[in-house]
C-alpha cells in the first residue's frame, strides 16, 4: 500500500531531482555541434584575438533563453562574458570557464579550412575545436540544459553555476581571467571552478581513464646568452658565440632534473597501475607510486620512454627559440636561446638554474629570467566537486577510472587556486594520443561521439554538485 501511494504522489511533492527532467541528449548533441561550428568560423588567433565576436555569440544564446549575463570589452576587441544561473544560496557557487582565443595556424599545412569547421569522417575540424572552443560549446550547452531542465520545470539549485567565457589565454590571461579578477571580482567568487587541463584518453582503442587536473606546473621564461669574440667570417675563430651556444644547447637538451613524485602523481599512477594495458608500464607506474626510492627510479627508467608521462615526474626544460648574427659574413660576440622551464608545484626556478649552470659549465654563458611564474596551491581530490566529476564520468562510461593529475600546462586555474578556489581542470573528450597531439597543431579536431560524451560529463558534474 506504501508503495502505491509514493507512487501516485504528485510531481510538485517530489524532491527537486526528481523534478529536474533528463536532457534529450540526440538534440543536445546537434545543438553543441552547431555551437561549436559556429564559434570555430569566428577566427579568434592570439594575437590580436578579437574575442568579442564570439563573445557577442555566447551573450545572445544565453540570453534567448533568459539567462543573466555580463559582457565587458576590456580592450578594443578584446572580450570577457559571465553569465549566471541562480541557485537558492545555500551553497556557495561554481564556476564553468573555458576561453575563446586560439592559437595561431600554419594554413598551408592543413588539409581542411582551419576556421570552416568541416565535419569529415565523424570529426569536426578547425582550429579550437580541442583547445578551448570544444569545452567552451560543452560548457554553454550545460548552461542551457540547467535552465530547460531544471531551473524551468520548477526545480532549483543550491549553488550559482556561473559560466565565464575568457579572452586572451594563449598569451597569459592578462586581457582574460586575470582582467575579469581585477576589476569584477564579485563576478567570479566561487566554491569550486570547472576548466580546461586534465585529459580523457584512449590507450589501445579502449576509453581508459579520464584525468582531473587539479594542480600544474609553473611556466617560465629563461634567455641563455652565450658571449663571444667577433670579427670577419672569413677567419674561423674558436670562441664563436654561435658555436659556444650550440654546445650550451647540447648540454641542457642531455640535463635531466631530479624525480620528483608529487601527491597528485602518486595517485595518479597508483590509479593508473591496476588498469594501464601494457605488463611493464603497469608495473613501472605501480613502482612509481611506491615510496621507496629505488623502486621509484626504476619505474622512472621505463615511464621515460613516454614522454607526456615523464614531464609529470620532473622539472621540464624546453629550447624554443633561438637567434644570433646579423650578416652571414660577420661573426656575431653574442647568441641567444630561449628556454620554456617548467617547475613542479614547490620547485625552485632557482635551483633549476644553478643545476643547468653546472651542466653547462662555461663562464661566458649566462642566464637570464625574462618571464617569472607564480606557484599556486592544489586543489584537493577529494572534494564534492572531484567525486561530482567522478560520479558523472563513470555514469557516462562505467569503465573509466578517474584519476586526479599534475598537469604540464598552464591553465587560468591557477589563478583562482591563488585566490582560494578549488579549481579542476578536465579535457572531457576521449581521444587517443594522435588527435590530442594535434592541439596547437594542424589539422586539429575532435571526434563527435566524444564531444557529446564531454557535455554530458560536464552536465552531469555541475548537474550533481549543484544539486541539493
Amino acid at each position: 500500500m506504501r508503495l502505491f501511494l509514493f507512487a501516485i504522489m504528485t510531481a510538485a511533492a517530489l524532491p527537486d531531482a526528481a523534478r529536474a527532467q533528463e536532457p534529450d541528449w540526440t538534440a543536445a548533441q546537434q545543438e553543441t555541434i552547431s555551437h561549436l561550428q559556429a564559434m570555430i568560423r569566428m577566427n579568434t588567433s592570439n594575437p590580436p584575438g578579437n574575442e568579442i565576436a564570439v563573445a557577442r555569440y555566447l551573450d545572445s544564446t544565453l540570453k534567448a533563453e533568459g539567462i543573466e549575463t555580463h559582457l565587458f570589452e576590456p580592450a578594443p576587441g578584446r572580450a570577457a562574458l559571465v553569465a549566471r544561473l541562480r541557485g537558492n544560496g545555500s551553497k556557495q557557487p561554481v564556476i564553468l570557464m573555458a576561453h575563446m582565443d586560439v592559437v595561431g595556424v600554419e594554413r598551408d599545412k592543413w588539409s581542411v579550412d582551419p576556421f570552416g569547421a568541416v565535419i569529415r569522417d565523424g570529426y569536426l575540424y578547425g582550429r579550437g575545436a580541442i583547445d578551448d572552443k570544444g569545452m567552451l560549446s560543452a560548457n554553454l550547452e550545460t548552461m542551457l540544459l540547467l535552465k530547460r531542465n531544471v531551473l524551468d520545470k520548477g526545480a532549483t539549485l543550491s549553488r550559482d553555476v556561473v559560466f565565464v567565457a575568457n579572452s586572451d589565454e594563449e598569451a597569459g590571461g592578462d586581457w582574460g581571467m586575470g582582467w575579469l579578477i581585477a576589476n569584477h571580482p564579485e563576478l567570479v567568487r566561487a566554491e569550486f571552478a570547472l576548466n580546461e587541463g586534465g585529459r580523457t584518453r584512449i590507450v589501445q582503442g579502449k576509453p581508459l581513464y579520464l584525468a582531473v587536473q587539479n594542480t600544474e606546473k609553473v611556466s617560465h621564461v629563461v634567455e641563455v646568452v652565450a658571449s663571444g669574440t667577433g670579427g670577419h667570417a672569413s677567419v674561423p675563430l674558436k670562441d664563436n658565440a654561435i658555436v659556444r651556444l650550440g654546445r650550451a644547447l647540447a648540454k641542457i637538451g642531455e640535463h635531466r632534473e631530479p624525480l620528483d613524485v608529487k601527491p597528485t602523481t602518486r595517485e595518479f599512477f597508483l590509479e593508473l597501475s591496476k588498469v594501464w594495458p601494457d605488463r611493464s608500464q603497469r608495473q613501472a607506474m605501480a613502482d612509481v607510486a611506491s615510496r621507496a626510492p629505488a623502486r621509484q627510479q626504476r619505474g622512472a627508467r621505463v615511464l621515460a620512454n613516454i614522454p607526456v608521462l615523464d614531464a609529470v615526474l620532473r622539472n621540464g626544460i624546453s629550447a624554443t627559440m633561438i637567434g644570433g648574427g646579423i650578416r652571414s659574413n660577420v661573426i656575431p660576440v653574442e647568441a641567444k636561446a630561449t628556454l620554456n622551464i617548467r617547475t613542479l608545484p614547490g620547485a625552485s626556478l632557482d635551483s633549476v638554474l644553478s643545476r643547468l649552470k653546472r651542466a653547462v659549465n662555461d663562464p661566458k654563458v649566462t642566464f637570464n629570467i625574462v618571464e617569472r611564474s607564480d606557484d599556486a596551491p592544489g586543489s584537493d581530490f577529494t572534494s564534492p566537486m572531484f567525486t561530482a566529476i567522478a560520479d558523472a564520468t563513470r555514469a557516462v562510461d562505467p569503465q573509466m577510472v578517474v584519476v586526479p593529475y599534475l598537469s604540464t600546462g598552464a591553465t587560468d586555474s591557477a589563478r583562482l587556486r591563488r585566490l582560494g578556489m578549488q579549481a579542476y581542470g578536465i579535457l572531457p573528450f576521449p581521444m587517443d594520443q594522435n588527435d590530442e597531439d594535434r592541439m596547437h597543431g594542424n589539422d586539429e579536431r575532435i571526434p563527435l561521439a566524444s564531444l557529446a560524451f564531454g557535455t554530458k560529463v560536464i552536465y552531469g558534474a555541475i548537474r550533481r554538485v549543484a544539486s541539493e
